[in-house]
């Protein structure tokens, strides 16, 4: 008799995940050398950190209502229409005279980011059993980190070979194209599994935020999720927008060699994350976040000390090894405590908490790196890395956050 098994990804998955690659990409190209060119474009470090702060008062003010949508009218869908409108923020890249143009259309560039965030989470729990889920976020997460492998070498060739306006055309093509195939994801009967849910209303969104606030508030798993979340989320855009100018100003790298510095980290996250889902699911979530949180301030304490290159890479592989341990068990774990129909809302909510208070980070980083050293940002966020891996270990205790059913064969 013979023994089949289906696939952690499903045909569904498979096709989604190719529109999620092609997109984020072009991600890659631009926003691994962003800073570099409002460099070029006239910015200084605090007026570069102005621009990702002001620009983020979009998935402040998308990033609920948009999960809630996902919840609504289906997944699928508002990925379409969301993506739709950032190809207007690629084309923006390109066409901007000066680096506060460049705000106009990064905002509109975060709004595919704002709605596809919480949608991506929801999307893949839904394709997904319990007891394999963390799992098939380490597979999903691991093929979607192809990005930062190929995004940042590609898009630092192109802009120290040719100039940056070809590089962000070249991105702006390859996001149109992935947002074409969305629309047609959204359109085709093989993938309509992500109907109409409910009733577009605002007592719907009333009703279910009541719902989601009154489990935040109880001071459980939840709360902590979120508070950890939200430490970390503030300590890395203090630097995470800076990291590119770091690396050319202060390590005096080539943008060639800053594109692969991003690529070796991707390829560490990746190799990490085919690890994390079976971990997560042996172990429980607790550790393995844990040891992720540890992997991520040894990597960002070495980054401080290094030099050259090579120094560099070694501190971003270990980096990008904490990220990827990390991030499909925290994907899996707020999964679990969300209830099943509001997944998307849960995912955008924690997204909108933790930009409010996050929001001024990439502007104080800046101001940072101006007043005090370039060091300064990255300085903080390792010390608030360690925090949260404190807090992982002494909060997540609840039942169901540390125990996994264990696997077969």
């Amino acid at each position: 008799m013979q023994n089949t098994r289906a696939p952690l990804l499903n045909s569904t998955l498979r096709w989604f995940m190719l529109g999620m690659i092609l997109a984020n990409i072009a991600s890659n190209m631009v926003f691994t050398l962003l800073a570099v060119y409002l460099a070029e474009l006239g910015a200084n470090a605090a007026q570069i950190g102005l621009v990702f702060s002001a620009a983020s008062i979009v998935p402040l003010a998308l990033q609920i209502f948009g999960g809630w949508l996902s919840d609504t009218i289906g997944r699928l869908r508002i990925i379409a229409i969301a993506s739709v409108c950032a190809s207007f923020g690629y084309l923006g890249f390109v066409l901007a005279p000066t680096w506060q143009w460049m705000m106009l259309a990064l905002a509109l560039e975060y709004i595919s980011g704002s709605v596809v965030g919480p949608s991506f989470s929801a999307f893949i729990a839904e394709q997904s059993s319990q007891e394999s889920r963390a799992r098939v976020f380490s597979i999903a997460q691991s093929l979607y980190m192809i990005v930062g492998v190929v995004g940042p070498p590609l898009g630092g060739f192109l802009a120290q070979q040719y100039g940056f306006k070809v590089m962000l055309t070249a991105a702006f093509g390859l996001y149109t194209c992935a947002s074409l195939l969305r629309v047609w994801m959204a359109r085709a009967s093989q993938f309509n599994t992500a109907g109409a849910i409910g009733a577009v209303t605002l007592a719907s969104l009333r009703s279910n935020l009541t719902t989601l606030f009154g489990m935040i508030a109880a001071g459980g798993l939840l709360t902590w999720i979120l508070i950890t979340d939200g430490v970390q989320d503030i300590a890395f855009r203090l630097s995470s927008e800076l990291e590119p100018l770091y690396l050319a100003q202060v390590g005096s790298l080539s943008l060639e060699q800053v594109g692969w510095i991003k690529a070796i980290s991707s390829t560490a996250i990746m190799g990490a994350m085919l690890l994390a889902g079976w971990l997560a699911d042996r172990w429980g979530e607790r550790v393995t976040i844990f040891g992720g949180f540890i992997l991520e301030f040894a990597g960002l304490t070495l980054f401080l000390q290094s030099h050259n290159f090579a120094e560099f890479a070694i501190s971003m592989l270990i980096f990008g090894a904490g990220i990827g341990i990390m991030h499909p068990a925290y994907e899996s774990l707020v999964s679990k405590v969300a209830p099943e129909k509001m997944r998307g809302l849960v995912f955008g909510l924690f997204s909108t908490s933790l930009g409010i208070i996050s929001f001024p980070a990439p502007w104080a980083g800046g101001f940072l790196w101006e007043r005090i050293s370039p060091q300064s940002p990255f300085a903080i966020t390792a010390g608030a890395t360690l925090i949260a891996a404190l807090l992982v270990w002494y909060k997540f205790k609840a039942p169901g956050a540390d125990t996994a059913p264990a696997l077969e064969g």
